[in-house]
């Protein structure tokens, strides 16, 4: 039995309609995947940070907490919010920027007995600029040296407070 024109053009339409769902699908999928968001030591402490998955933590680092391995490139610190410090293992050669007392994020999932396992290190690449979370993060622990009011996006940070 032939179909008929019209039940012919439906039938493309559905299945065009059903195609370009699943690409959204997928891309979708594919993107929240991949998403990593960033969190504080003190978010971390208070179970905020997601569990097993790969998360972003920020903050500085904290002086005198630097420790590099004789025998490997593994490179251990902490950082911390003032509030609150995690200690951090790194497996590689950190950024020329990284200095003790300066800002950090690093990549990686938390490991066991608390300690962030990085796969990542990014340093504060100048003194002009601080993520808008990290600025609003360290004036809230009380930072002693205080983040600049120009480094903080006021509508973010007051939808961070809330």
């Amino acid at each position: 039995m032939a179909l008929r024109a019209r039940h012919r053009r439906f039938a493309w339409i559905a299945g065009g309609l059903l195609a370009l769902a699943v690409a959204a699908a997928l891309v979708l999928n594919a993107f929240r995947s991949n998403l990593v968001f960033f969190y504080t030591p003190t978010q971390v402490f208070s179970n905020e940070a997601p569990k097993g998955r790969e998360f972003r933590i920020g903050g500085l680092v904290e002086s005198g907490s630097l420790v590099r391995s004789t025998s490997s490139v593994e490179v251990r610190f902490r950082v911390t919010d003032n509030a609150r410090t995690i200690p951090v293992i790194y497996q590689g050669i950190l950024p020329d920027l990284f200095k003790e007392g300066k800002g950090v994020v690093a990549q990686g999932a938390l490991g066991s007995e608390g300690t962030f396992v990085a796969s990542q290190v990014l340093a504060k690449h100048d003194e002009n600029y601080m993520p808008p979370e990290a600025a609003e993060a360290l004036r809230k622990a009380g930072h002693p040296v205080g983040v600049p009011e120009k480094f903080v996006d006021k509508a973010r940070a007051s939808a961070l407070a809330k």
